[in-house]
């Protein structure tokens, strides 16, 4: 079951709300001895994680699927690059990292249960029938994801969550589980950043910007490559490209630098050009990973007014601890 994005929540009776976790959506099968994670695109995910195998091996309940999110915590927040390591080709690596940092699951819906079919029951009787499941269960790894019907409080979660939630998902409470559909609405959090332009790359196909390479000021005042933007309106490349190319001045950035060329890029597109810092743009972001945007970034405005010196890491919203996600969610 999948979501579509929306800019808002659904107002209305006869929606729930529950938090967008960032994670790897799994579902978690077991059929007797048989246990089983299986990832969105349908492909086994146990050997990644293999100490959930065993949580859910361990379990009085021989029979049944479940819904989740598989997250990781490293130290005192979620780690998305911690679960991205996991998928390793050595069992001896992926064998130690779930020792270190074992994975935990966070369930929100229940789809079968000792051989019974619940997908074509409202949600409202599966998440009853979810809320008894994990309650008759004694593995802490198994987390239940919360819930409300309350659309301020929901509203409060995405506002107070900083970078630990990809957003907030909004069901029916009367519809059944629609296997591959978009039934569910997501509206991520708005996160925007004022970032230094570094350095540029020209298109592959064209002789104007292609993308530009953004920055941002750490503790000791070098300026470290966080990621790009593309989403330039064409109309605006060709003048953009003018006024990138005056300014075009090693180094550009002075801590993590951009890598070069790569095998799907010419030696034209793949080499970037620096920048003096001297231009700022205000991008809108969706997630950071170890101190990068993980995907592209949307242009939102030019910042002219903005000292490029002030462009530093403490305007990203960091990510909670658990203890205080915890706070958010009222537990």
């Amino acid at each position: 079951m999948e979501a579509v994005l929306a800019a808002e929540l659904p107002v209305g009776e006869g929606w729930q709300y529950e938090p967008k976790w960032d994670g790897f959506r799994c579902l978690a099968r077991r059929e007797g001895d048989d246990v089983q994670l299986i990832s969105k695109s349908g492909k086994p995910l146990g050997r990644y994680f293999p100490e959930m195998l065993e949580v859910l091996a361990r379990l009085k309940q021989d029979r049944f699927l479940l819904d989740g999110e598989l997250i990781i915590t490293v130290g005192d927040v979620l780690s998305f690059d911690a679960l991205q390591l996991r998928l390793h080709p050595a069992e001896s690596r992926v064998r130690k990292l779930a020792a270190e940092s074992p994975a935990e699951l966070m369930l929100f819906d229940l789809l079968s249960l000792g051989g019974e079919d619940l997908s074509d029951r409202p949600l409202s009787e599966r998440r009853s029938a979810l809320e008894k499941f994990h309650a008759s269960t004694d593995q802490p790894q198994l987390k239940l994801s919360p819930a409300t019907r309350e659309r301020d409080l929901a509203i409060g979660w995405l506002e107070r969550s900083g970078g630990a939630l990809d957003g907030v998902i909004a069901k029916r409470r009367d519809q059944p589980y629609k296997s591959g559909e978009r039934a569910m609405v997501k509206v991520k959090p708005e996160r925007t950043a004022d970032c230094v332009v570094g350095g540029f790359r020209y298109g592959e196909k064209h002789d104007f910007v292609g993308s530009l390479l953004l920055g941002l000021y750490d503790s000791k005042g070098l300026l470290n490559h966080v990621g790009f933007t593309s989403a330039i309106p064409a109309n605006e490349r060709e003048q953009l490209t003018k006024e990138l190319e005056k300014l075009i001045e090693p180094p550009g950035f002075t801590g993590d630098a951009p890598g070069g060329p790569s095998r799907w890029r010419t030696a034209r597109s793949g080499q970037w050009k620096p920048l003096r810092p001297e231009l700022v743009v205000e991008v809108k972001y969706d997630q950071v990973t170890a101190g990068r945007f993980r995907h592209g970034t949307s242009i939102v405005r030019w910042r002219p007014d903005k000292d490029p010196k002030q462009c530093t890491y403490d305007q990203l919203k960091p990510e909670l601890r658990p203890s205080e996600l915890a706070e958010v969610f009222g537990q």
